[in-house]
């Protein structure tokens, strides 16, 4: 098994998996390079311990923060830290900053350090956007957000060893090579009706791209290439999971719009 590593993602996420690498590497086989088709904060990456990596995501916007981070470092940290000082901690400010962010292209190194100043900023640390593609969460009235330059640093540097790539689960599965191991952390399945996060990108991730992410998942076992796959722990997904063998785990987890509310929740881990 691949050696765990305490690092913490410079991103806060929502469903993000800092706390249960440890939990989640029990699960990952040996390889020379771990995938991961939904990288979110890059958790898993951080905490784990491959030769290379091949990360992809929908969103543009974080891959286009993790490229200018990768081959960017000094240029990018030096403007995020630029947009922590007073005079951009206010709600105002904050508008016209996400004003801007919606302007600029992904590959943009300004939109790349707005994306962090949101992240931070923004209530509860979402990353959601509208139907036209806007991000458009609110303010969070935090006193004083930190820029995470520490931490960016920590991935700048492991992220030599990576690729990022703005991809669709069934495109990175075409990418996926015998011997790699691939570790899949979808937008979950909702618990109930008014629970669902799956706007994280510019669309919705529904039940047909489960049941389609849970047959590549199948193929790619079926080449002898191991998947490992988080999500609730539903009857609905257990049968989209069928064919793997499923572990149930109990996780914190915020369950409303309310940061302060939280329980224990049962997500699941599928093993192709």
């Amino acid at each position: 098994m691949n050696e765990v590593i305490n690092r913490n993602p410079f991103l806060k996420w929502a469903g993000g998996k800092r706390k249960l690498v440890e939990v989640l590497a029990k699960s990952l086989a040996n390889g020379d390079r771990l995938v991961e088709p939904f990288v979110g904060s890059g958790a898993v990456f951080m905490g784990t311990n491959y030769k290379k990596y091949l990360l992809c995501d929908t969103n543009a916007d974080l891959i286009g923060l993790f490229n200018n981070l990768k081959n960017n470092t000094t240029k990018l940290l030096a403007e995020t830290e630029s947009l922590f000082s007073g005079k951009f901690k206010t709600e105002e400010a904050f508008y016209e900053l996400r004003e801007t962010f919606n302007k600029l292209e992904a590959e943009d190194l300004k939109k790349s350090a707005l994306f962090v100043y949101l992240n931070k900023h923004s209530f509860n640390g979402l990353c959601r956007y509208n139907k036209k593609g806007f991000y458009n969460v609110p303010f969070g009235k935090y006193k004083n957000p930190k820029p995470p330059i520490n931490e960016m640093i920590l991935f700048a540097k492991k992220a030599q060893i990576a690729e990022f790539k703005c991809l669709d689960f069934n495109e990175t599965f075409k990418l996926v090579n015998k011997g790699d191991v691939v570790y899949c952390d979808p937008p979950y399945v909702p618990i109930s009706a008014t629970a669902s996060f799956t706007a994280y990108a510019k669309s919705d991730f529904k039940e047909e791209q489960q049941n389609a992410l849970a047959e590549e998942a199948n193929k790619a076992k079926n080449k002898g290439i191991r998947v490992v796959i988080s999500n609730s722990d539903l009857s609905i997904t257990r049968d989209m999971y069928k064919d793997a063998e499923v572990i149930s785990i109990d996780v914190m987890r915020s369950i409303s719009s309310n940061g302060s509310t939280r329980g224990k929740v049962k997500e699941l881990i599928a093993i192709f």
